[in-house]
């Protein structure tokens, strides 16, 4: 067990080392990722949808903080969307200033979360955000999380409705404007998975905070399982299309990374747990130790943790 251990603290010693290119890289490779995803799902602006310009914003995005990729992501859709369509572009731009102005007022240090939650949707493993940020984040993370999900479900809608939109052009500015606008905020699955990650995040986030032993464990479980529970009804009760075999694959996967997330956040040794008793002038203090696990090497260095970096 101890060679997961020193297998962790080489990581983190390599990353503490090497910390501002490996960060620079990350996000190139980012931002890379979320434009290529944007342009290839909308992709009609013949002019952004370039492996140059993608390759050049990417290399400005690495140079500057997490935050600043989310506002070219959001630039390139409404770009493209104003390429589709003006009334299109006008209800993303509207949408988007919305969450951005919630995300900025409650939870600006959630950037990954508003950026990775879409991505996660790409790549089947959705399941994954409202975990992570219930263990890292607080219950606010839940805005976060649920903002990349109606980013992603807005997206979605204008890729998979474009040729409708194309064949609105003899329709009425208001009738266009309508249609889009239903379109996009009357979609039952967008909101069952926005309701789902966001008491996902909360009864993750509570369950973790508790003192009680394997709590993390706990925390990760129960989430799973409620998001599971709660996706699977809301699916009965909306009526949407929630494929119940990539549900419980994808939960699974869920798990693994989240216990992964766990050994480098939150690895204790409970049967050294302590109890700590002392007082002052106004108090009594009931404390309970529980120290962290370490490997037997010897550290050069404390590591700080990437994913601390925003």
């Amino acid at each position: 067990m101890n060679n997961i251990y020193d297998v962790r603290d080489n990581i983190e010693e390599f990353v503490s080392r090497y910390e501002t290119l490996i960060m620079g890289a990350l996000r190139f490779f980012l931002a890379l990722v979320s434009l290529s995803v944007v342009n290839g799902k909308l992709g009609y602006m013949e002019r952004l949808d370039s492996t140059g310009i993608v390759l050049a914003v990417s290399l400005l995005c690495a140079l500057l903080p997490a935050g600043v990729i989310i506002f070219f992501s959001a630039v390139f859709t409404v770009l493209h969307c104003y390429a589709l369509s003006l009334e299109a572009a006008l209800i993303v731009i509207v949408v988007f200033l919305l969450m951005f102005l919630l995300y900025f007022r409650f939870t600006p240090k959630d950037t990954l979360a508003v950026q990775l939650t879409p991505l996660s949707f790409v790549f089947r493993l959705p399941y994954v955000m409202p975990v992570i940020y219930g263990l890292k984040g607080s219950p606010l993370s839940a805005l976060s999380v649920g903002f990349g999900a109606v980013a992603y479900f807005t997206i979605d809608y204008i890729s998979d409705s474009a040729d409708m939109i194309r064949g609105m052009s003899e329709a009425t500015t208001v009738e266009r404007f309508r249609t889009i606008l239903d379109g996009v905020l009357k979609n039952n699955t967008m909101v069952a998975y926005v309701i789902a990650f966001a008491f996902t995040v909360v009864i993750v986030n509570i369950i973790k905070r508790l003192s009680f032993k394997n709590s993390w464990t706990v925390a990760i479980v129960s989430g799973i399982v409620a998001d599971m529970i709660l996706l699977m009804l809301l699916s009965v009760r909306l009526d949407t299309d929630v494929n119940i075999a990539g549900l419980i694959l994808g939960s699974m996967i869920t798990f693994l990374i989240a216990m992964v997330f766990k050994l480098f956040v939150f690895s204790v040794d409970y049967a050294k747990t302590e109890r700590v008793q002392f007082e002052d002038d106004g108090y009594y203090y009931y404390v309970k130790a529980v120290p962290k696990i370490k490997s037997h090497r010897k550290r050069r260095v404390s590591a700080p943790r990437p994913w601390d970096e925003e």
